[in-house]
């Protein structure tokens, strides 16, 4: 198992900009210090400023610069990495209270779904999880997670209904460095209606997840089913900077 990285320059410069951001310490249309100084502020480097500076526009929080200092951008809250990965850190930043019924954590064989996505061999023992998360009391995804067996195994003695299952594992060195998502809707399951309390084929938002070490290892593959009166979905994008969005039309079955 890998262990866990500390965070890199740019990214601990990119955190407190947008924590001076968040906070109202830079407001929109205000300029941001020029390169030279914000290298002098955190005693760095060109590239790691930079690196930052271009993490920051890809967010849409700041404009692209072009030889001019970046301005704040009206923006739209956006997730942290945590937030991203990590349901119970979502739904804190939003405000909300989270919770979660666990309906059974075991080990299991894996897939051909799942081994596909963690990279193991059909059948190789994983750990799953699956649970109901709530906001305020309020049921409002049903969550399955998939983890290789040496990962998984620090979740067998883990009271999941009362702690994040992430934030444990962050603890016992996983490096979740990077995911991918991929969204569709889909109609309810009779079983994920029960738990949501909705009527079966009420539609939902499906969110399939990849977590990765910062060498490209899988460590979890997870599958999130939103009740779509319950979430909303928003991104910024700034000219001259790539959209973390890809929108595709698949071919019918």
């Amino acid at each position: 198992m890998s262990s866990l990285r500390p965070p890199q320059q740019h990214e601990e410069i990119a955190e407190f900009i947008r924590q001076e951001i968040f906070t109202g310490r830079y407001a929109p249309g205000d300029p941001l210090p020029s390169e030279a100084e914000l290298c002098q502020q955190f005693d760095s480097s060109r590239g790691p400023v930079r690196q930052a500076m271009s993490t920051l526009r890809a967010e849409g929080l700041i404009s692209s610069g072009r030889g001019r200092r970046s301005i704040v951008l009206e923006n739209i809250p956006t997730e942290s990495f945590d937030s991203v990965f990590s349901v119970t850190a979502w739904l804190r930043a939003l405000g909300k209270e989270p919770g979660q019924n666990t309906l059974w954590i075991a080990r299991q064989p894996a897939s051909a779904e799942v081994a596909e996505a963690l990279e193991i061999a059909p059948e190789e023992q994983t750990v799953a999880v699956h649970r109901v998360r709530t906001a305020d009391g309020e049921p409002i995804m049903v969550e399955r997670m998939h983890f290789p067996a040496e990962i998984g195994r620090h979740l067998l003695d883990f009271d999941a209904d009362n702690g994040s299952i992430h934030r444990h594992l962050l603890r016992m060195g996983v490096d979740f460095n990077n995911v991918s998502r991929t969204l569709i809707a889909i109609p309810a399951s009779a079983e994920d209606a029960e738990s949501l309390k909705v009527d079966e084929g009420y539609p939902l938002l499906r969110l399939t997840m990849r977590c990765y070490t910062h060498s490209g290892q899988p460590v979890e593959l997870a599958d999130y089913r939103y009740r779509c009166d319950k979430i909303q979905l928003g991104m910024n994008s700034v000219r001259g900077a790539s959209s973390p969005l890809w929108v595709d039309i698949p071919d019918s079955d």
